[in-house]
């Protein structure tokens, strides 16, 4: 909005032309969902503890996390309001990608709102049925598919690339929406999974964000993209305001989450940030790079598969407990250091994913 208003007066107030600058847009996008999420923190905690909004701990889960018994969820929302509000004052409202984002992140959030509000309201102990929680999911990501197929111009749209290659290896044709489908159903709940320690999903989130940030900013620069044998996605560039203003709202509720956590994201949370790193790797053509730079996602949904698995097909269980970070729960790891320790794992992930797509490659 703030670009709309103030941009035109350049002639009047030279300071004005900055806001077209990408950067200065994404940097204060960044700052002002930091801000909002500090200033609306404390008080919608307090709402959602008045409310009885407080988490019911699940039955398999290790013994040591009935003390969060109570504790608020439904936190997402400390990320995804202070978000909305900076996207709207910072980014360009005429940019397609904008809305498109938009529309997929209110969606999956609210899916994992539904989930949340039965599970916490008693209304049904387990939230909604698997089957019925999972055929949301496939409703989601084929509305957010359709749109992105139907209404956005992108070259680049049906093709498949792969590190270390400059040019496309495949071009699906109308059968990317199949491929696009298993990308949003994987991410959402990759993510979903990951959020089983307090600070665990919203770190790791917050670097992959970042990552899909920059990469969102040179993948809209032609020079710098014709530069870095990257394809040019024509208005992506916008991405790195929104993305600036998710890394400020992630940071906001970290402040809130890191361990002991005061307020839980809840599916509110991690099916919209999941829902935002698939569709960030759909956008930016970075589908088969998407596995490395998340790869702690990677790690707990296949933790979780191989652990289903095995106990189907031997009886026996590979780990203590699924996903990963409760397996080293139970081997006596305290919280705190599980965390650290998968961030710093992430971390590494995230920079072996920038390194291929921007050195190695």
């Amino acid at each position: 909005m703030l670009y709309h208003l103030l941009y035109p007066l350049k002639t009047v107030f030279s300071g004005f032309n900055l806001f077209r600058y990408i950067t200065f847009r994404a940097t204060y996008a960044l700052i002002t969902s930091l801000l909002i999420s500090f200033l609306i923190g404390k008080s919608f905690i307090r709402f959602l503890k008045r409310m009885g909004f407080g988490e019911k701990v699940k039955e398999d889960v290790p013994e040591r996390h009935r003390s969060k018994e109570g504790t608020p969820s439904m936190g997402g929302l400390i990320i995804m309001i202070p978000a909305f509000i900076s996207i709207f004052l910072w980014a360009r409202l005429d940019n397609l990608y904008i809305y498109l984002f938009a529309i997929s992140i209110f969606l999956f959030s609210g899916l994992g709102f539904i989930d949340d509000y039965l599970k916490i309201r008693r209304i049904k102990k387990k939230g909604l049925k698997i089957r019925v929680k999972f055929l949301g999911e496939i409703i989601v990501s084929l509305i957010v598919l359709i749109i992105y197929w139907f209404l956005i111009k992108n070259e680049h749209k049906s093709e498949i690339y792969v590190p270390f290659i400059y040019h496309s290896i495949l071009d699906l044709g109308a059968f990317y929406i199949i491929f696009g489908l298993l990308i949003l159903l994987g991410s959402s709940n990759a993510v979903n999974l990951t959020d089983g320690l307090d600070g665990l999903a919203i770190g790791c989130s917050l670097l992959t964000i970042s990552a899909f940030t920059l990469l969102a900013y040179l993948s809209g620069h032609i020079k710098i993209a014709n530069y870095l044998k990257i394809p040019y996605i024509v208005g992506s560039g916008e991405l790195t305001v929104l993305g600036g203003a998710f890394i400020g709202a992630s940071i906001g509720f970290l402040w809130y989450n890191t361990h002991p956590a005061e307020v839980f994201m809840g599916d509110t949370g991690a099916l919209g940030l999941g829902g935002l790193i698939g569709l960030f790797a759909i956008v930016l053509k970075k589908e088969v790079l998407l596995p490395i730079i998340g790869g702690i996602f990677v790690i707990e949904a296949f933790s979780v598969i191989i652990q289903v698995l095995s106990f189907r097909l031997t009886g026996k269980r590979v780990f203590k407990m699924a996903p990963l970070h409760h397996h080293f729960e139970l081997l006596g790891y305290p919280e705190s250091k599980i965390v650290a320790r998968f961030l710093i794992v992430s971390l590494i992930f995230t920079l072996i994913g920038l390194s291929i797509e921007l050195k190695i490659r």
